[in-house]
């Protein structure tokens, strides 16, 4: 005699009958991983979600919460929103690159240690020193270099379109060309530029003076070293249409020419 379980059968729309698949569940917990690190729809989707609410929570927390530290909301409402905007440029301009690291979330071990000890640095101080942490005329003016950062960052992503990566090129793509238009002919490196007065906006606006002193020193070490070694490339990809633009196009960086 047949077992029940395995002779049980449903009517199609065509009134035709078939067995009811059994379902396997053993492998559905391996099939619905987040936060692995791997490039899946679902995690794509929930760091995009997480964003979201990051950024809120964080303007929320600044206009409407009783406290006296309102840059602590908008620190991370910039944060949120510079991730999300990374990888909206990238999904809009260069799809086939997309991925889960587009968001930026997972730059380096370097870049999440340089936030956290700003975070800690901000906590740190207003506990002990309260009264310096008081929103003021020169969180003002990190909040205006965070924002400018952000937007010549995002307006130089969707001036070079195509052409932006967040990795430099070793060899010249067919449809690669030198962008000069707009922002890029202004300075080179807008996007860097952006992301240099932002990063050094938000040790202002959180009125960090030790993280500032070290982001002054590592910004200026990895935009140097950047540079240098895109230049290089883009010379030998554009030879002297390059050399052209760069000598009458600045990059407004301290200390980087």
């Amino acid at each position: 005699m047949r077992s029940p379980g395995l002779n049980i059968r449903h009517t199609t729309l065509e009134g035709t009958t078939s067995p009811i698949q059994h379902i396997d569940r053993s492998n559905i917990k391996d099939e619905i991983r987040l936060f692995d690190g791997e490039n899946t729809p679902q995690n794509i989707a929930v760091y995009g979600f997480l964003l979201g609410m990051l950024c809120c929570a964080g303007f929320m927390f600044a206009i409407l919460a009783s406290t006296a530290i309102p840059q602590f909301g908008l620190f991370l409402s910039a944060l949120a929103l510079f991730h999300f905007l990374e990888y909206l440029a990238t999904a809009l301009f260069n799809a086939d690159k997309l991925t889960l690291d587009s968001y930026l979330i997972n730059h380096s071990t370097h870049y999440h240690a340089a936030h956290a000890a700003a975070l800690i640095e901000f906590l740190v101080e207003y506990y002990f020193f309260p009264r310096y942490k008081q929103f003021g005329w020169l969180n003002y003016l990190g909040l205006l270099l965070v924002l400018m950062g952000q937007l010549c960052r995002t307006i130089a992503m969707f001036s070079a379109r195509h052409n932006f990566s967040h990795h430099i090129a070793d060899y010249k793509a067919h449809d690669h060309v030198l962008v000069k238009h707009g922002i890029y002919s202004v300075m080179r490196h807008p996007s860097y530029f952006g992301f240099y007065w932002w990063a050094l906006g938000v040790q202002i606006l959180l009125m960090n003076p030790i993280c500032f002193g070290l982001f002054v020193y590592w910004l200026q070490r990895f935009f140097s070293e950047r540079i240098q070694y895109e230049e290089h490339t883009l010379d030998r990809f554009f030879g002297q249409e390059w050399k052209e633009y760069k000598q009458k196009t600045p990059t407004l960086m301290p200390y980087i020419q």
